[in-house]
């Protein structure tokens, strides 16, 4: 009896050189198959393929011959999830070797082949083919050898070729005198490499070693390229060194045409209870800057407990102009500081601990010497909220927190707030009265005045609100309409607190959650005196049949009994009687269409405070899917902005993309960028021209982007994608 005949196994990933996108990168690909399945229905499991038997099929099975056995007309042989197909197999009994020929075809759950002729060992578990087509399924890539050779689980390709392009269509195409794969090292070696676009070579590499499988390498990563006006020329090539299964780090030389070489790294960590990450970039001679510039970054999690971890969060810059020459958007150059605070947490059922040291760093060049926030070396808080009865909860919040400056006279200062809550509620219905005391004591270095002031006041407050709802339509469609009044009543008593420090306390900005709260300032060096109530209506529709919100409406207004008198240093008293109206607005037209707005209208001044106004369209679908954003921000006195931003497709290759951000207030362009995408199958360019402020000074810069995507190998120039992202509201590539 002969052994059971074993299939040809190794080549399953041999060529899998990139990964696919979490998108489908092959949306635009006339067929997702170069070669179709040889056989229908699902595939099995390939596990235990070493322990299956191997089923064997032919129309005609010639046993006549002693010692050999041949098989013609439709052999198929099956083993878990491997299958192979030919018109004729001869098998030699007592050398245990095979011929397979005629249309030899091979299918597993990832790899899919075609050959001329199979030759194969079963004793020394070889197997050489000729003239071979391939395809990896889950990444397409495909290509051809003239011959492969597989021992064991290695496998020789010579004259091999690799692309994720039809092959008759091929815009790029990774080409090799020989390739080395070794499953058991997950590697391949890769021997005269040549890579083309087009007919044309843009890259030779000798010698090229390639993960085959998910393992992480050692290795050179892609390199990326961009050019802007203060720097110059912008290359980097990051290494990648995979130094434990726990740990790694990426090293990445950092070529800038007009300042310098930099060197930046990242290095990352993972262990049970201990996850972070460090990176930094240092440039020993900035040539234009005639100084050594440098940023570092630390962020550390420990877990101590299931109650209780640990964070470290480390910022440092050399020098105030670091993120307006390096900093990749508009957001960036606008900070002003950094900070850097060691933590530790905890959070029970009932109750949240903290326990924080925290500095800071100035990064705006524009800030004179001690304009930076006070350090809290440390601050400690402790928060506590329980169900006391069925209609009763109590709670607790404090803080201990000692402050300190470098030109300032700092102090400690403690802050206790303990309240009772009375949650009467129904289905339709809520009212909640609160009962708080909030008492707050210093300790102050100043030499002059109170050193040890304090300041203890009540706070009540009564939330009420009801919930009604009604069926109705509109433009044919049937919707769930509510209606939802809410009724907010605050009273905090006047305290003096002019003699009180300003540590951390600032203003909130004035919108729709702040008609609930029961101070206007955060932090806890003013409590505002309140004799006050907020009338407050929304209003919801919500479609019948798919559940989904169409619109959100919501107004409301604060009405003061009594003027606060509670101001912070240069404030000018608030003598009126009632706030500015504030509206907020969403709605979900269709599919395509989506508005907002954020209104604040002042019925004292007779005009608008504050002014959102956001339109998004989407356009087609699937691959001619696109995106166009028009906004509007206002801010008496302070801001005023028109934005546009948009992402169009011409057809399903070429996209058109652009952002223009404008100061109406200013006269100037803020940020803008433009440019086309153009897409196939298996290749993508995208090219973008940017003009942007890169200082507070109103300076700009005018940077360029250019990238080459050849799906399924790797992304050549400088990376495009978070740029467009940030810039365009429901941007996808």
């Amino acid at each position: 009896m002969p052994r059971p005949l074993l299939l040809p196994l190794g080549l399953a990933v041999t060529l899998a050189f990139g990964q696919a996108e979490a998108a489908d990168p092959w949306r635009l690909c006339p067929s997702p198959d170069i070669l179709p399945p040889f056989r229908s229905g699902d595939l099995p499991a390939p596990a235990a393929r070493d322990r299956l038997p191997t089923e064997v099929e032919a129309d005609r099975f010639d046993l006549s011959q002693t010692g050999r056995s041949i098989l013609d007309g439709d052999v198929l042989l099956k083993r878990g999830d491997q299958w192979l197909g030919a018109e004729r197999l001869e098998f030699e009994h007592e050398t245990q070797r095979y011929v397979a020929s005629g249309g030899v075809r091979y299918e597993d759950e990832g790899f899919r082949l075609t050959a001329r002729e199979a030759r194969g060992d079963q004793r020394a578990d070889s197997v050489e083919l000729d003239d071979i087509a391939y395809q990896l399924v889950a990444e397409r890539g495909n290509g051809r050898a003239e011959r492969v050779e597989v021992v064991g689980n290695d496998a020789t390709l010579f004259q091999a070729t690799y692309s994720t392009c039809d092959p008759n269509q091929r815009l790029w195409e990774l080409q090799a005198r020989r390739v080395n794969v070794d499953r058991e090292e997950g590697l391949a070696r890769i021997h005269d490499a040549h890579l083309r676009i087009g007919r044309v070579p843009v890259l030779y590499l000798p010698y090229l070693i390639v993960p085959v499988d998910d393992r992480r390498r050692t290795g050179v990563l892609y390199p990326t390229i961009g050019q802007s006006e203060t720097s110059g020329w912008d290359i980097r090539v990051p290494y990648y060194l995979n130094l434990a299964p726990n740990y790694d780090a990426t090293l990445t030389p950092r070529a800038l045409g007009k300042r310098g070489l930099m060197l930046g790294g990242e290095l990352r960590y993972l262990s049970e209870r201990h996850r972070g990450i460090f990176e930094g970039d240092w440039l020993p001679d900035d040539r234009l800057a005639d100084r050594r510039r440098s940023y570092l970054r630390l962020d550390h999690r420990t877990d101590l407990s299931r109650d209780w971890y640990a964070t470290t969060h480390l910022r440092q810059v050399s020098d105030r102009r670091y993120f307006e020459d390096f900093g990749e958007n508009v957001a960036q150059t606008a900070i002003s500081f950094i900070d850097s605070t060691a933590a530790l947490y905890g959070r029970g059922r009932y109750w949240r601990a903290e326990l924080l040291l925290q500095d800071w760093q100035i990064t705006d060049a524009l800030l004179p010497d001690g304009a930076e926030p006070y350090r809290r070396l440390p601050r400690a808080v402790f928060a506590w909220e329980q169900p006391l009865l069925p209609w009763a909860v109590g709670g607790l919040r404090s803080e201990l927190v000692a402050f300190d400056h470098a030109v300032r006279d700092g102090g400690r200062r403690i802050d206790l707030k303990p309240y009772l809550r009375l949650p009467f509620e129904g289905d339709a219905w809520f009212v909640r009265p609160e009962f708080a005391w909030r008492y707050t004591a210093y300790d102050l270095d100043r030499r002059d005045g109170e050193r040890k002031p304090t300041r203890s006041l009540p706070i009540t407050s009564l939330d009420m609100g009801a919930f009604f709802e009604r069926g109705t339509g509109l433009f044919g469609r049937r919707y769930v309409q509510t209606l939802e009044p809410r009724l907010y009543y605050l009273r905090a008593p006047f305290r003096e607190q002019s003699d009180l420090p300003i540590f951390d306390t600032q203003e909130l900005t004035f919108g729709y959650a702040q008609l609930f709260r029961d101070n206007r300032f955060a932090g806890a060096d003013r409590q505002s005196d309140a004799n006050q109530a907020t009338v407050a209506l929304t209003t919801r529709l919500i479609d019948e049949g798919s559940g989904r919100e169409r619109l959100s409406a919501s107004v409301g207004q604060i009405r003061y009994f009594d003027a606060p008198r509670v101001l912070l240093p240069g404030e000018s008293p608030l003598d009126r009687s009632r706030s500015a109206y504030v509206v907020e607005a969403d709605a979900r037209l269709s599919d395509r269409w989506s508005l907002g707005a954020s209104q604040q209208w002042d019925p004292e001044l007779h005009a608008t405070t504050l002014s959102s106004i956001r339109g998004q369209y989407r356009f087609g679908e699937g691959g001619e899917a696109g995106v166009a954003n028009l906004a509007y921000r206002f801010r008496r006195d302070s801001l005023e902005q028109a934005e546009l931003s948009f992402a169009y497709p011409l057809n399903l290759a070429w996209r058109l993309l652009g952002r223009w951000n404008y100061s109406l207030l200013d006269r100037t362009t803020i940020e803008a960028f433009g440019g086309v995408a153009w897409e196939s199958c298996c290749m993508a360019v995208r090219l973008l021209a940017r003009n942007y402020v890169r200082n507070r000074e109103g300076e700009k810069d005018t940077a360029v982007y250019f990238e080459i995507e050849l799906k399924g190998l790797g992304s050549f120039g400088r990376d495009t994608d978070r740029l467009l992202h940030s810039g365009i509201l429901g941007y996808s590539r």
